[in-house]
């Protein structure tokens, strides 16, 4: 419930956080276990050969999200943050070549991409549409240890025993004693959240700051804050500043870099468009995930498939609001936290589990929540503000087209950031009342989600993914 701004953004590799960096996570943890060494099948000799099977999402649009991939370097010991992509590549290549796995601490083990990645389309497990199952075999190919683990959207990485105790503290209203221990300001939900501010006197980011100095010290949480904000800016320069085509066979040309020339010539000219604002809210969000298709380093936030939303909105208090500033940073990206865990808490941030409207909804809400508190709005606009951009995405489906997060997901995080923008404003104009509480309408995303029939959430069975051009 609890979660640290650092849980929400995270550094990783495109293309998706449930789809990449999740199932990365997960063979490194399970290469954590396998050291670990106590939990072996009874009556197993030492480990030699790993297999890896992926189920319901993760297998169908495994392919277009460079699923096998992760797992392959996952397997090699890569992690999310520490990857250089420009690194992977080789090693890919290598293991490929070699069908063997050299890590350190444990025993040359046997492993074929090619044999050892399966993508079973005929079973779901139980616990979340993105399953996976690892196993370790010995030299006589009995099991030698096994684990289920599920990627719960935003590179959240649970086994099946942590997902069933999970299901059940909430169920019971339980909560660990770990997630509250030293936290002034523990809300879980924004109507909490709203009552925490007025009794404390304190900001929605004033509050997010103070629970998370408890584990952190100041000067690290600015650092590490900045960091944040360094990473997704320099993901978008490198998508402004980037042209050719994006992998995976769709043929899709990368546009942001083309449109930021067009903007910047037309600077200066007094017949310029008033919507043009509009539009480098687009290029900014478009250039991060064009980045994230092509499998660049971005920061979930709190989706791969929705990295573009925030940082584009950042990109626009700092580069077009008069009196913007660092600090606003800093205040935009702790009250955007606050109002994610809210929603992963109380619904789902996972496209796999409640469709598009829990990925880009989530981060429209999140950035319009930071705008409007750089912009100095009270925590009651705030709050209007969040739930004005998740209202106007409610029902939105996952629908990938070839399993890739490209069509429509790039020209969606555009999209998503100007109803963020036009949502803060909303709400600043306003005095903080309003009809509908963000609360109600987390639950509604929820409820939404629950009853979206599965084709619709990041299978590619439907929607636009199965209406493609004939030509």
């Amino acid at each position: 419930m609890f979660l640290s701004v650092f849980e929400i953004f995270k550094i990783g590799i495109g293309p998706s956080s449930s789809h990449t960096m999740g199932p990365m996570t997960a063979a490194a943890r399970f290469l954590d276990e396998l050291r670990d060494g106590r939990r072996i099948w009874p009556g197993a000799g030492a480990p030699k050969r790993l297999r890896c099977t992926l189920h319901g999402s993760l297998a169908w649009t495994g392919k277009g999200h460079a699923t096998d991939r992760a797992v392959i370097l996952g397997l090699a010991g890569c992690t999310p943050e520490t990857l250089d992509p420009d690194e992977a590549e080789a090693l890919e290549k290598q293991i490929a070549t070699e069908k063997k796995l050299h890590l350190p601490d444990l025993p040359e083990l046997d492993f074929d991409p090619d044999k050892d990645v399966i993508f079973d389309f005929e079973k779901n497990l139980p616990g979340h549409a993105n399953g996976m199952v690892i196993e370790a075999y010995d030299a006589q190919d009995r099991l030698h240890l096994q684990e289920t683990f599920y990627s719960i959207g935003g590179g959240f990485v649970l086994t099946e025993e942590e997902l069933d105790r999970l299901k059940a503290a909430e169920a019971s209203g339980d909560q660990a004693p770990d997630e509250i221990k030293g936290m002034p300001y523990p809300f879980a939900t924004a109507q909490e959240m709203l009552e925490m501010g007025q009794k404390s006197g304190k900001t929605i980011a004033e509050m997010k700051r103070a629970n998370e100095i408890t584990s952190l010290d100041p000067q690290e949480l600015d650092t590490k804050l900045w960091k944040i904000w360094d990473v997704m800016n320099a993901c978008m320069e490198r998508g402004l500043n980037t042209e050719g085509e994006l992998p995976g066979g769709l043929t899709v040309k990368r546009r942001a870099a083309a449109i930021k020339q067009q903007l910047e010539d037309e600077r200066g000219n007094n017949m310029s468009m008033p919507h043009v604002a509009n539009d480098w809210l687009s290029v900014y969000a478009m250039a991060v995930n064009e980045e994230n298709a092509a499998g660049g380093k971005v920061v979930t936030a709190p989706t791969n498939g929705a990295a573009g939303v925030i940082p584009a909105t950042v990109k626009y208090y700092r580069e077009h609001c008069p009196g913007s500033n660092d600090e606003g940073i800093k205040t935009f990206l702790l009250t955007s936290a606050a109002v994610g865990g809210i929603i992963k808490h109380n619904a789902s941030i996972s496209g796999a589990e409640v469709g598009c409207q829990g990925e880009v909804g989530s981060a429209a809400a999140m950035a319009a929540a930071g705008l409007c508190a750089a912009l100095g709005g009270t925590n009651e606009q705030i709050e209007n503000a969040a739930e004005i951009a998740l209202e106007h995405h409610l029902g939105m489906t996952c629908d990938p087209v070839g399993g890739l997060v490209q069509v429509p997901c790039i020209e969606r995080n555009g999209l998503g950031a100007i109803k963020a923008v036009s949502a803060a404003s909303l709400a600043l104009r306003g005095d903080g009342s309003h009809y509908m509480p963000l609360d109600n309408c987390v639950e509604a995303m929820r409820q939404t989600g629950v009853e979206m029939n599965d084709k619709y959430k990041e299978t590619s069975k439907g929607g636009l993914a199965v209406n493609l051009p004939e030509c």
